[in-house]
C-alpha cells in the first residue's frame, strides 16, 4: 500500500511505474543540487539507491506523512546512514515537509544532518551513521511487531561495503532463526566502497548464498528498472517464514557520467558546474527550482550565523583566526603529519599498516602511494574496525609492528573491548590511529564526531595515548610512537585544517608538557610565542594557566593573546600533547605558580580535566594551596552537522570561550 491518509484509511497518491520513473530522476535533481548547496555529502551511494528510495516510499511502504508515528505504518531503517540525502528527499516527496528544504543539508542547526538522526526530522525511524547497526535495529523492531502481534513491515536499507562489518553477520543470523518473515532487507549492491571495489577491499560474495544458508529468502532485480524494484518489494511482502533479502544490482553515481562507477565519488559533493552538467545529463535543465534552492541555503547560513555570533564572547576586536593583519596562521591538517611519518619512515620492514575503507582520508595510504613496493604490507582490512584489531594483536605478537587507523569514534569505541582485551590485556605493540577527533570534522554530524575517545583510551591500563596539537607534532609524535613506545598505543588527531604552532625545533618530549608564553604580536601567529619543556620553565607569576591537548592547544595560545591584549592578564599556556602518561610534575608545578587553573579540551568535557583535576586533588605538594579549576570542551552533548569553525564556536570550544571562562574565574579570585 502506499502513502495513506491513517485516520481515513485512503490511499493519498497511487503512483504508476512511469510516475516513479520521473519522481526518481526528479529525486536525482534535488539530490545533486542539495549536495552542491552543502558542499558536502556522499553523491554516489544516495544516486545508486534513489530509485529504491522512490518505490519504497512512494509505491510500496505504509505510511502517512501527516501522521509520521502512526503506530499501523511501516518502518524503515536505513542502516546505510551516509546515503541520508536520499532519505531526506524521499521524506520530502512524501510530503512530510516541503522537498526543497534539502536545500539546508548538513547545515547548523537544521535537522538535515549528514547522518539521520531520528529526534530531529519526522520520518526518521533511528538515528545512523556507524555502519553495520541498522539490521540489528530493524530486527528489534519486528521482534516488538511480533511480540505485539501488529502486521506491518520492516524494512532495512544496507550497502554492500557494509556487509564487511561482523554485527551485519550477526543480525542476519537472528533474523533467520527468530523467522522474521516481517522483515524485508535491501541490499543497495553498487559493488564500491571508499577505498576501491568492494571485490578487491575485502570481497562480500558470494552474499546471496550465505544469506540463504542463514535461512533467509533471496530475490535479485535491477535497482534501476522500476517495474523490478516494485515487483521484488510486492513479492517479499508476501514471503512467510522467513526474512527476505533483496538484493539490487545497482550504479553507484546512477544517471551522472562523471559518477557512475567511480569510487571518489563516495563522499564527494558536486561543485556548481558539476551540478549543472549533471542537471543536463538528468534532463532536468531549467526543470528544477535551482536559485530558489540557493537562495533557501543563502538564507538560512546567515540567519544561522548571525545566530551563532549573537552567542560568541564580545571583546574590543575580532581576534579570530587570519581575521587581522598580523597574527596570521598557516593553516594544515594534523592528519597529514601521521601520513608523512608513515611515508618517511614506511621502509622499516615490520611496519604494516591496516586500512580501514577510510585510507586517503585518515592519510594512512601515505604509507604505501609514493612507494608502491610497500603495497603488500598494506592490508585493507574493509569495513571491519573490530577484526582488524585482533588482527593487529596477532601481528604484533609475531613481531610485526601493525600501525591501525580509522574515524576516532570507529578507532576507540566499535572496537574497545577488542583493544582492551586482546591489545591492552595482552600488551601488544599496536598503533592505533584515531582520525577525526572532536567537533571540528564538521558536516559529517554526530556519528562521525569522536569526543568521547579520552574516557575510553586513557582507562584502559598499558595504553599510551597522544593527543597532538599541529602538524608537525603530530608527525613527531606518531614517528616516536612507532618505534619508541612498546606496547597499545594511541594518537587522537583531527581533520580540519589547524593553525600550525610548532615546527622541528620546538621542544618535543614524550611524557613530557610544554609551557607555552605569549611574547607580544607578530606578523605570523607562531612567532608570537615561545615554547619551553615544562621542567626547565621558570614562574613569571603569570595570573592564569591554560592546560590543554590537541587543536584546543592553537586556542588557549589565541586565548592567551586575547587576554593579554585586553586585559592585561599573563596566561601560561600548558601544552599537555601526551595525555597518558601525564605530565604530573608539570601539572603540579603550574597549580603551585597560578591560582586558575583551565583546562581545555576538543572532547566532552573531563576527558583530560578531570585527569588534571584528580592530580591536583591529590598532590600532596599542593596541601593548603588554593587553585581554582574551570574546564573547557564539549557540554555532555553529542555534536551536529555544520562547518568545522562553526561547530568549534558552537560547541563553544574557541579561543573566545577560553578567554571569557579564564576572564570570569580572575575576576572571581580577586573578589575574594
Amino acid at each position: 500500500m502506499p502513502i495513506v491518509d491513517s485516520k481515513s484509511g485512503n490511499v493519498v497518491k497511487d503512483y504508476t511505474i512511469a510516475e516513479l520513473e520521473e519522481a526518481a530522476n526528479r529525486m536525482r535533481g534535488y539530490n545533486l543540487i542539495s549536495l552542491a548547496c552543502a558542499k558536502s555529502g556522499h553523491s554516489g551511494g544516495t544516486l545508486s539507491i534513489m530509485d529504491i528510495a522512490a518505490a519504497l516510499y512512494l509505491k510500496v511502504a505504509t505510511h502517512d506523512p501527516k501522521d509520521p508515528f502512526w503506530d499501523g505504518r511501516d518502518r524503515i531503517i536505513w542502516s546505510t546512514g551516509h546515503k541520508a540525502p536520499a532519505l531526506y528527499i524521499a521524506l520530502g516527496m512524501s510530503g512530510y515537509f516541503p522537498v526543497e528544504d534539502v536545500a539546508k543539508l548538513r547545515k547548523l542547526y537544521a535537522p538535515y544532518q549528514g547522518h539521520p538522526h531520528w529526534l530531529k526530522l519526522d520520518g526518521v525511524e533511528a538515528s545512523t551513521g556507524s555502519l553495520g547497526q541498522g539490521l540489528s535495529i530493524a530486527n528489534g523492531l519486528a521482534l516488538a511487531a511480533k511480540l505485539d502481534g501488529k502486521d506491518h513491515h520492516v524494512y532495512c536499507l544496507t550497502g554492500d561495503g557494509e556487509h564487511q562489518e561482523g554485527q551485519i553477520w550477526e543480525a542476519v543470523m537472528e533474523a533467520g532463526h527468530f523467522k522474521l518473515d516481517n522483515l524485508i532487507n535491501i541490499l543497495d549492491k553498487n559493488r564500491l566502497q571508499i577505498d576501491g571495489w568492494v571485490k578487491d577491499v575485502m570481497d562480500i560474495d558470494p552474499v546471496i548464498e550465505k544469506y540463504k544458508a542463514f535461512k533467509w529468502e533471496v530475490m535479485e532485480c535491477d535497482g534501476h528498472n522500476m517495474a523490478e524494484i516494485v515487483d521484488a518489494l510486492e513479492k517479499a511482502k508476501a514471503v512467510k517464514g522467513k526474512p527476505t533479502l533483496i538484493v539490487a544490482h545497482t550504479v553507484k553515481g546512477k544517471g551522472v557520467s562523471f559518477m557512475e562507477d567511480v569510487a571518489g565519488w563516495h563522499g564527494k559533493a558536486p561543485s556548481v558546474e558539476q551540478m549543472e552538467q549533471g542537471l543536463k545529463e538528468l534532463g532536468l535543465e531549467g526543470k528544477m527550482p535551482v536559485e530558489e534552492m540557493f537562495k533557501m541555503a543563502s538564507d538560512y547560513q546567515e540567519a544561522a550565523t548571525a545566530k551563532l555570533e549573537a552567542k560568541m564572547p564580545k571583546f574590543g576586536k575580532d581576534y579570530f583566526w587570519n581575521s587581522g593583519e598580523r597574527m596570521k596562521a598557516d593553516m594544515t591538517p594534523t592528519r597529514k603529519g601521521f601520513g608523512k611519518a608513515l611515508c618517511d619512515l614506511g621502509d622499516q620492514p615490520q611496519i604494516v599498516c591496516l586500512g580501514a575503507d577510510i585510507s586517503d582520508s585518515i592519510t594512512i595510504s601515505d604509507f604505501y602511494k609514493s612507494c608502491p613496493e610497500r603495497t603488500e604490507r598494506f592490508l585493507s582490512m574493509g569495513i571491519a574496525e573490530q577484526s582488524a584489531t585482533g588482527v593487529a594483536a596477532g601481528l604484533a605478537k609475531e613481531g610485526k609492528l601493525p600501525v591501525f587507523g580509522t574515524y576516532g569514534v570507529f578507532a576507540s569505541g566499535r572496537n574497545l573491548d577488542q583493544l582492551r582485551t586482546t591489545v591492552a590485556y595482552g600488551q601488544f605493540n599496536v598503533f592505533v590511529a584515531g582520525a577525526h577527533g572532536g567537533v571540528s570534522v564538521g558536516p559529517d554530524g554526530a556519528t562521525h564526531q569522536a569526543l568521547e575517545e579520552l574516557f575510553q583510551m586513557c582507562g584502559l591500563p598499558n595504553m599510551h595515548v597522544e593527543v597532538p596539537c599541529d602538524y608537525f607534532e603530530t608527525r613527531r609524535a606518531s614517528e616516536y610512537l612507532l618505534f619508541k613506545v612498546k606496547g597499545p598505543k594511541y594518537i587522537r588527531f583531527a581533520r580540519e585544517a589547524t593553525p600550525v604552532v610548532t615546527d622541528d625545533n620546538t621542544p618535543w618530549v614524550f611524557g613530557k608538557a610544554n609551557v607555552i608564553r605569549y611574547r607580544g604580536e607578530q606578523d605570523k601567529f607562531a612567532d608570537a610565542f615561545e615554547h619551553t619543556l615544562a621542567e626547565k620553565y621558570r614562574s613569571e607569576k603569570e595570573d592564569v594557566a591554560i592546560i590543554a591537548c590537541g587543536p584546543s592547544v592553537p586556542e588557549a595560545m589565541r586565548a592567551a593573546y586575547i587576554l593579554k591584549e585586553e586585559y592585561g592578564i599573563e596566561t601560561r599556556v600548558v601544552n599537555m600533547h601526551t595525555v597518558k602518561p601525564l605530565d604530573r610534575d608539570a601539572i603540579i608545578q603550574t597549580a603551585k605558580d597560578v591560582d586558575i587553573v583551565i583546562t581545555a579540551e576538543e572532547h566532552q568535557v573531563g576527558g583530560m580535566g578531570n585527569q588534571i583535576a584528580a592530580v591536583i586533588a591529590q598532590a600532596k605538594e599542593l596541601f593548603g594551596k588554593q587553585v581554582i579549576m574551570g574546564m573547557i570542551g564539549v557540554q555532555d552533548r553529542f555534536g551536529e552537522s555544520g562547518a568545522p569553525w562553526e561547530l568549534v564556536k558552537e560547541f563553544e570550544v574557541s579561543a573566545e570561550h577560553i578567554a571569557a571562562k579564564a576572564k570570569d574565574l580572575y575576576d572571581f579570585a580577586r573578589k575574594k
